[in-house]
């Protein structure tokens, strides 16, 4: 059983978390296939070079090899199965998006900018306008990606009366433990590099822009 903590999902931005579930299950269906493909290797060098009081008569080796030909088909089967849900996944996002003209999603956040005249005083001398209408007009825009620190404190309580002892809350269980990343980090850096096809020591190079310097081979040991 892995010792590894569970990626908490609910920290993860909604449009990666798709992409992280898919590597996830990749991952853990090309685990099996490996222990399979072990154990299937190390029961064909048994049958081939074990000792000879261990080797098996012709019927036993026959009756292994239809085994181990069942067992390369399922694994066969398995890796099908896999490839299939691939390509699946890749046609699904090759479909032609939806284009926006003129209207841009409702889901996205609106920062109103009010231009106002400089003066509202009528030409004629006869007061202060009101406002009749108003002309909108939308463009979109996009906010660089932004880097910040999560900083977890973690106060320490104790009474002033008796000395029973301190309280303070258990650290927060980490994918990393005691590693730099957050899980939206990890996150963004797995999507970017399998998704995105964005390499790791090109994540160093637009990191190193914003800042921070952070060589691949850092990014290498959070994913793994």
């Amino acid at each position: 059983m892995s010792n590894t903590p569970a990626i908490d999902l609910s920290a993860i931005p909604a449009e990666q978390r798709a992409a992280v579930l898919m590597l996830m299950e990749k991952v853990a269906t090309l685990t099996q296939i490996t222990k399979r493909q072990e154990y299937l290797i190390a029961e064909l060098n048994h049958a081939l070079y074990g000792k000879r009081s261990e080797k098996l008569t012709a019927d036993e080796r026959q009756l292994a090899f239809e085994d181990l030909s069942i067992a390369l088909s399922e694994v066969e089967e398995a890796k099908g199965k896999c490839a299939d849900k691939e390509a699946e996944v890749r046609t699904r996002n090759k479909l032609a998006p939806k284009r926006t003209i003129g209207n841009l999603p409702d889901v996205l956040p609106r920062i109103e900018e009010i231009i106002e005249p400089d003066s509202l005083i009528c030409p004629c001398g006869c007061g202060i306008m009101h406002k009749i209408g108003e002309d909108r007009s939308e463009r979109l825009d996009i906010v660089p990606a932004q880097l910040r620190v999560i900083v977890s404190v973690r106060p320490k309580y104790a009474c002033r009366i008796c000395t029973d002892g301190v309280v303070q809350a258990p650290a927060r269980s980490h994918l990393i433990m005691g590693g730099l990343p957050t899980e939206a980090t990890i996150a963004h850096v797995l999507v970017s590099k399998y998704a995105d096809h964005l390499p790791l020591y090109r994540q160093s190079q637009i990191l190193a822009r914003a800042g921070l310097d952070l060589h691949r081979a850092v990014l290498a040991d959070w994913v793994g």
